[in-house]
């Protein structure tokens, strides 16, 4: 019988409460401190749980990275029609584009960094539970 787990992606940073902040308002969540002032987990409506920590030697990861393979990033599904407007609102919250290109329809996906660098993308989904 397995025990019972719940996990939290962890995001290394400088600044984390610069971090929190971003994806707080992104996700529509709520920032709390964990054990110590280090450590703020944004909670969302949804059920995402995301954790901001400290790390005073955090480097930006690079994207893309011709020598290697991206080794991870976040993935948010959006609804198709919604795309324009999460990406507005992610470059306004200060998020920076990785890739642009012609975008739209079903297989819309767009690449930014979030203010620390950790790249991100919004993938738009139809019929995959985003309302």
């Amino acid at each position: 019988m397995a025990v019972a787990k719940t996990s939290v992606l962890v995001l290394d940073c400088t600044e984390p409460e610069k971090l929190a902040d971003f994806y707080a308002r992104f996700l529509g969540g709520e920032p709390r401190t964990g054990a110590g002032p280090d450590y703020i987990e944004i909670v969302e409506p949804q059920g995402i749980r995301l954790a901001i920590r400290r790390d005073h030697g955090a480097a930006p990861a690079s994207w893309p990275r011709p020598d290697d393979s991206q080794q991870a990033h976040l993935h948010f599904l959006v609804a198709e029609d919604d795309m324009d407007a999460a990406e507005r609102e992610a470059i306004s919250l200060g998020a920076r584009p990785l890739e642009t290109k012609d975008n739209g329809g079903p297989f819309d996906v767009r690449r930014y960094a979030d203010p620390a660098g950790h790249p991100f993308v919004l993938a738009a989904s139809e019929g995959h539970g985003v309302t």
